[in-house]
């Protein structure tokens, strides 16, 4: 068996944005030179997250929309004290919310492949969900197979 993993950067521009990498998963699946097998996409952050779905901009708009209410901004959340409870110093961030948004997404997605190419629908693409913007992250691509 083959691993191939390589580390793409991503950089959002607004607070929430949902980007899509479908492309770039494309790109590391066919540097690697593995046929039969799965990718898998990770974000090693806390309030950046991994999807699948559909890219049509209405439907991302209503994404954002349903996490926006699932975890307001204005709700009081303990995390945004983590100062004053554990000494540590903040980023300027108050990003409970983030998090929290996050936790319903998840930080990775698993693709299986086929003859070197994603099994993905037309309907279907690979997204970073960036909840704490504007930044760059890093997105790993981790390609197993033979």
């Amino acid at each position: 068996m083959k691993i191939f993993r390589k580390k793409i950067e991503i950089t959002s521009t607004t607070s929430v944005e949902i980007i899509d990498i479908t492309d770039k998963v494309a790109e590391v699946v066919s540097l690697s030179g593995v046929r039969e097998g799965t990718v898998l996409i990770y974000s090693p952050h806390t309030s950046a997250g991994i999807f699948v779905n559909h890219n049509e901009p209405m439907l991302l708009q209503d994404f954002t929309r349903v996490l926006y209410r699932l975890a307001p901004v204005d709700e009081r959340y303990s995390h945004d004290l983590f100062e004053l409870a554990k000494k540590n110093k903040s980023d300027g961030r108050s990003n409970g919310h983030s998090h929290c948004k996050v936790m319903l997404l998840g930080v990775s997605e698993t693709v299986p492949l086929e003859k070197g190419h994603m099994i993905l629908t037309s309907k279907q693409n690979i997204f970073v969900a960036e909840m704490d913007g504007a930044r760059k992250r890093d997105i790993i691509i981790q390609v197993m197979g033979l």
